[in-house]
């Protein structure tokens, strides 16, 4: 009988224990949607502030589209977390409501329970029935246990009435966290139902656009294939120079000198300074201070013609007028490069990692420049025919190109 109320007890154990891990666990989730939901809201915000500032200009129709597309997946993300977030709710209002059962279920057991006890106690509450019940005891060890279980009845009662009350209270906290997560749940109802009207009215647009653009389908293409070329030819160009940059590093005075024509040779000062640009990694902060990813890393099908693709060796960040870029982290202004027919280019060097700004109208440093992180290096070109506001920002290790969104905080 022991082992078996002891197994019963180390169940119970083990329930409350899986019960309050999951509690846990369901919390840190909501947080987490949550964190992510009002991330999407504020993009969509920093998306229409930039639409508004170039309601006036005259934008083409393939960078209409790359806005379409953008907003129309950060509103489809939105839903989709939003979603996550009313399901999670939907199964922690059950949980609850399964508690509060539960619990309406012991109260009531533990009141009849006590309810008897309140009437044992009150038929034998005589003073005179104890003393007789004690007296009539055939030793003094069995007066002594008559008398203990008298005074573990009393406790026992006062424990029932102190249990009772503490229910109460845990049923009472239930049902206002079940009333909090209902109005919960029916507010992020009514957002989606907003976001989703949103979304069917870009996705209106956006459908309008692209049956005009199929109306010159190969136009467009010619455009998008001379835009990728022109692109092609500037990466060309940086990685020659990137190349160049890793021979003369090799020649200098008090480096480890490398036979890879991909990797810088570095001193001891900027293996310090790399290895303390690896240890930021998903930490370091953005370009500008306001903006948005309108083109992401990679090879990727184009958006009006699938049978064309794009090759982006970094990240397009659309962002307001006269947006002030900034280094992202400590390093050496390696190179400050003025092509023909393209705006200025800024590369900076940490160690044996670059990063390069593309698209500026002017520019605030030189080559040998010292920078520090955040440091203003120069302003952003802003297109006057369209208003459009772009820095282009790619980060390599030597000559290989690596995904900006794995180290840019949030990006």
């Amino acid at each position: 009988m022991i082992i078996k109320l002891r197994t019963y007890k180390a169940l119970l154990l083990l329930c409350f224990l899986l019960c309050g891990t999951l509690s846990f666990s369901q919390n840190n989730k909501q947080k987490e949607l949550e964190t992510r939901r009002q991330e999407l809201r504020r993009e969509i915000q920093k998306i229409n502030e930039l639409r508004a500032e170039n309601k006036s200009k005259e934008k083409s129709q393939l960078s209409l589209i790359e806005d379409f597309n953008y907003k129309i997946s950060v509103l489809s993300n939105l839903i989709k977390v939003t979603n996550q977030q009313a399901n999670l709710l939907t199964r922690e209002i059950n949980s609850n409501q399964n508690k509060i059962t539960n619990l309406r279920d012991e109260l009531t057991a533990l009141k009849e329970d006590y309810a008897t006890m309140i009437v044992k106690s009150y038929k034998s509450k005589n003073q005179q029935s104890r003393i007789m019940f004690l007296l009539s005891s055939n030793n003094f060890k069995q007066a002594y246990k008559r008398l203990q279980y008298i005074k573990q009845y009393s406790d026992h009662q006062k424990k029932q009435g102190e249990t009772i009350k503490a229910k109460t209270l845990e049923l009472q906290e239930i049902n206002k966290n079940l009333l909090k997560q209902q109005e919960n749940k029916k507010k992020l109802i009514t957002e989606n139902r907003v976001v989703q009207k949103s979304l069917e009215s870009e996705r209106k647009e956006h459908e309008t656009l692209m049956k005009s653009i199929r109306k010159n389908l190969s136009m467009y293409a010619s455009q998008i294939k001379q835009k990728q070329r022109e692109a092609d030819r500037i990466d060309r160009e940086i990685d020659k120079i990137i190349k160049a940059a890793i021979a003369a590093s090799n020649k200098k005075p008090g480096v480890t000198k490398t036979t890879n024509s991909t990797n810088f040779a570095l001193t001891p000062e900027e293996k310090v300074l790399a290895s303390n640009f690896i240890s930021n990694k998903g930490k370091l902060p953005w370009p500008v201070e306001k903006g948005y990813v309108k083109l992401g890393y990679g090879t990727q099908r184009h958006p009006i013609d699938k049978s064309l693709t794009i090759k982006s060796n970094g990240v397009r960040i659309a962002t307001e007028k006269d947006a002030k870029v900034m280094a992202i982290f400590d390093g050496e202004v390696s190179e400050v490069l003025k092509m023909r027919n393209v705006n200025p280019i800024v590369m900076i060097r940490h160690g044996n990692y670059l990063t390069v700004y593309r698209n500026l109208s002017h520019v605030y440093v030189k080559k040998g420049d010292k920078v520090k992180t955040k440091q203003v290096i120069g302003e952003v070109f802003t297109n006057p025919s369209n208003g459009e506001t772009i820095l282009r920002f790619t980060l390599s290790k030597g000559t290989s190109t690596e995904n900006p969104a794995n180290w840019i905080y949030k990006m």
